[in-house]
């Protein structure tokens, strides 16, 4: 079986930028495909709608599951990649998608660090999934 060497998460384009030219090193999203995950591991970014494909990729410095995605500015105020607003937005359309009697759902956060923008695209071999996928040797 292949080994699992991180992550790769689907991230707008109007949004992925912001790793590479403001310095913002804090990815939030709903916790899926994190199980896995440990720091130290790659994270790939995957520019998702328009010029898909494989951006550029980081080191997973530190992985947190919080209840609450709005706690993240108050840990790390404005390294998050999403701003209040969007990150509120972001909340709220994700709320369409619990069914009830489910829990409330945790949010992934991960500090990552030794950020590096690729050349250009590299297009994946398969479709990268909404919620992410392991990234296997």
């Amino acid at each position: 079986m292949a080994k699992i060497v991180g992550v790769a998460f689907p991230i707008p384009k109007r949004f992925v930028d912001r790793f590479f030219k403001e310095g913002k090193d804090v990815f939030v999203k709903p916790a899926t495909c994190f199980k896995e995950l440990k720091p130290g591991m790659k994270f790939v970014f995957y520019q998702s709608r328009e010029d898909q494909g494989f951006v550029g990729e980081a080191k997973i410095k530190e992985i947190k599951l919080i209840d609450d995605p709005m706690k993240v500015f108050e840990i790390y105020g404005d390294r998050v990649f999403l701003t209040r607003e969007e990150l509120r937005e972001y909340v709220k359309s994700q709320s369409r998608w619990s069914r009830r009697g489910e829990g409330k759902k945790k949010w992934l956060v991960i500090e990552l660090e030794d950020i590096k923008k690729y050349d250009k695209p590299i297009k994946p071999k398969r479709f990268i999934p909404v919620g992410g996928q392991y990234v296997k040797e």
